[in-house]
């Protein structure tokens, strides 16, 4: 069945959705190409957005680029569009990460359109939660939101959550010891005035969030010892609600199908009123990964870290333009 032809503003729209998803320090590792006669759209990593000393083997690029392509079907979904994706359509170009062929025939998918007004109400918050348990029935739906991307989505006991977060202190120090991974990430981490309006990508300033009064939650300091002035302290969350997102397999399959799940899971917890942040700190390296998971659980090999709850919602982060991001050809 061919694909309709979509006018530019219309895939213009639908990509600024994707392109709204997080991305490891906001780096926005994507591309957009539009091939308008087969009304496909594919999309790629952007390897100059790469994060070498974080991100070694590209896992959070592609996670990040699985956000996005979430973000597109749930775009799509609204608009009336069937996405029909297919992952690493060409072994021989592994930067293409999937094409989507975008036909206006068949029944949308009405779980993931309902979706659509949370995509640009989900912020990362870096801010102190309410110490509030999240009920069972909400965390179900979250699972269920994994479930349908195919990851799965864990809450950890009490000592389990204690353990991550000592392996996000132990990440920590391996940074702060680690002078080209503290470059790496002040490249991405802007410390100017709040609001510059030449910033596109990275972390702002006014997102880092106050310094935290105990170490109690896995919130990354992008600051990374830099002076801020101004700069405040909190006192975070005692027992923070912590998810892990993890998949059974470890292959570029696997993170963008994780990748999926996370905003999949983000967006229905923005919908339902829950704010979240991100860490993979304790994913960056290899000899502490796998202490992350649950070793009563199923879970193979842990994706992302989640922190959930309510509270204030952080702002929104730097976005680059849609022409950068998408040629139309």
């Amino acid at each position: 069945m061919s694909a309709p032809t979509l006018d530019v503003n219309t895939v213009t729209g639908l990509v600024a959705d994707a392109a709204a998803a997080p991305s490891l320090h906001n780096a926005q590792p994507w591309t957009f190409h539009y091939l308008r006669e087969a009304g496909v759209l594919r999309l790629y990593a952007d390897l100059a957005r790469a994060l070498p000393r974080t991100d070694p083997e590209n896992r959070g690029l592609h996670v990040g680029c699985g956000a996005a392509l979430l973000n597109l079907r749930v775009a799509a979904a609204a608009a009336g569009l069937e996405p029909v994706v297919r992952l690493l359509p060409d072994p021989s170009c592994p930067e293409l990460l999937a094409e989507v062929r975008l036909r206006g025939t068949g029944k949308p998918d009405e779980a993931l359109a309902g979706l659509s007004a949370a995509i640009r109400r989900r912020h990362s918050s870096r801010l102190p939660f309410r110490e509030e348990t999240l009920p069972t029935d909400v965390r179900e739906t979250l699972r269920d939101a994994a479930l349908a991307e195919g990851a799965e989505l864990l809450f950890p006991g009490v000592w389990h959550v204690r353990s991550i977060l000592e392996l996000v202190r132990d990440a920590e120090g391996r940074e702060a010891l680690a002078p080209d991974m503290r470059e790496e990430t002040a490249r991405w981490a802007h410390t100017g005035s709040p609001g510059d309006a030449g910033v596109v990508d990275g972390i702002a300033v006014e997102a880092f969030g106050p310094r935290q009064g105990r170490s109690s939650v896995p919130v990354r300091d992008f600051a990374a010892g830099r002076p801020l002035p101004g700069r405040g302290w909190a006192l975070f969350e005692r027992e923070p609600n912590i998810a892990l997102l993890g998949t059974a397999h470890d292959r570029p399959v696997d993170w963008l199908s994780a990748g999926q799940a996370l905003e999949r899971v983000l967006l229905r917890a923005t919908a339902d009123g829950l704010v979240a942040s991100l860490t993979s700190q304790p994913l960056e390296w290899p000899e502490i990964r796998w202490a992350v998971r649950d070793p009563v659980s199923a879970m193979a090999h842990v994706q992302m870290v989640i922190r959930l709850g309510h509270g204030p919602e952080g702002p929104a982060s730097p976005r680059r333009p849609v022409a950068d991001v998408l040629d139309v050809l």
